[in-house]
């Protein structure tokens, strides 16, 4: 077996429902996924992930400090950046595909490079904020920096949240950049979560967005600031900074960033699940041809809303290298498969006693990323992350919904 499930409290294999799915995309099949080499399944424990780095002391300073802002006001403030056009085809976006397109400054920039895809469906039942908003999001990182896009299909525009680490220097509360890759994001609830390759999850609150602008100690200009300067707080000329509030990290240490197939996890991109009766964060590794296998995680989500350890409850080794992102529904997989300057891939399979099902494999856009469902639309959206190949794009899948 490849797969194993912890279940009041002891590992045991376990099959995942099989679930049919009619794509609108050509299809090419693959080889049976057994004919792999056997892969030993992985150890649960591997994957435990523990609650650290609460950041509560300077963000209650700093709520006294800083205007909040909810994300429906973020959503129709003034200053947002309107989506564009003809992203579609130097990315290769597949014929049928919901396609946005960022303008033309953010479509051809190689500073940020867009990363992790989630929505409102990940984070609500009835996939609609308080004041109605339905947002898509989008992580971009910049060699130090983590950005967030907010993105609204409804008046067609978006906007640019700065990510930030709230500290404490010289007794004053502040907050600094932070620099990792987030490959992959999920929001739940009011939480967003974000990949950190080597250490976990960083946690976020959407209820700790501030908006510089209506701050009195707020600041949107001189883009080289971040944090407190003199009585002002800046963020990179960003109207809007969204504070961690957490962090989960493994047990038994970090990674060193390479695959070793054994482990903790080296944590590229997430997902969520809200198709099973225990919604599910999904995680899995990127590792290259000639590494060990990566693997993919689950956890319960009510296990990550409060303190202490969140065990992993399944784990298998992946049915392909290079994946770029991971979602499952109703027992469906999908799967992104980066090839370089080719055009990715798309895997689909579902699993059962003896392991991974036939994979198929499909041609879609250029570098293809993170992987979220819309359920309410049946679609998985991802992005496509290369400058002047980029594109905010979802395919049509009937088994997510």
């Amino acid at each position: 077996m490849t797969g194993l499930r912890r279940r009041d409290g002891v590992a045991v294999a376990v099959a995942v429902l099989v679930a049919s799915a009619v794509q609108a995309l050509p299809a090419q099949a693959s080889a049976q996924a057994s004919a792999q080499a056997a892969v030993a399944a992985p150890n649960l424990r591997d994957f435990d992930l523990r609650r650290v780095s609460d950041r509560g002391g300077p963000l209650r300073t700093l709520g006294g400090r800083l205007e909040r802002s909810s994300v429906d006001a973020l959503l129709t403030a003034s200053g947002q950046r309107r989506l564009g056009h003809g992203c579609g085809k130097p990315a290769a976006v597949p014929a049928r595909s919901l396609v946005y397109c960022f303008d033309r400054a953010d479509s051809a920039t190689g500073k940020w490079v867009p990363q992790g895809v989630t929505s409102v469906s990940d984070a609500m039942a009835n996939e609609r904020l308080p004041g109605g908003g339905r947002p898509l999001l989008v992580s971009w990182h910049d060699s130090g920096r983590v950005r967030l896009t907010f993105v609204n299909p409804a008046r067609r525009t978006y906007r640019h949240v700065l990510l930030v680490y709230p500290t404490m220097k010289r007794g004053r509360p502040t907050y600094t950049d932070i620099g990792i890759h987030a490959g992959g994001i999920a929001w739940y609830g009011s939480k967003l979560y974000v990949a950190d390759t080597r250490h976990g999850v960083r946690e976020f609150d959407i209820r700790q967005i501030y908006d510089l602008s209506k701050s009195k100690a707020g600041s949107t200009g001189h883009a080289g600031r971040v944090g407190l300067h003199g009585k002002k707080y800046y963020g990179h000329g960003h109207r809007y900074v969204m504070a961690q509030t957490g962090s989960w990290h493994f047990t038994r240490g970090s990674t060193s960033g390479k695959c070793h197939g054994s482990g903790p996890l080296r944590m590229s991109w997430i997902a969520v699940d809200r198709t099973t009766w225990r919604h599910a964060l999904i995680a899995g590794e990127y590792c290259k041809p000639k590494a060990p296998q990566g693997r993919v995680v689950t956890w319960p989500l009510w296990a990550l809303s409060g303190g202490g350890v969140a065990h992993a409850d399944w784990a298998a080794a992946l049915p392909g290298d290079r994946i770029q992102g991971g979602v499952r529904t109703h027992g469906r997989w999908w799967f992104t498969q980066g090839r370089g300057q080719k055009r990715g891939r798309l895997l689909m399979t579902s699993r059962d006693w003896d392991g991974w099902n036939r994979v198929t494999r499909r041609t879609i856009s250029h570098g293809p990323e993170d992987l979220s469902c819309y359920r309410g639309q049946h679609r998985i959206w991802t992005i496509a992350e290369h400058a002047r190949k980029r594109a905010l794009w979802g395919f049509r899948a009937d088994s997510c919904g």
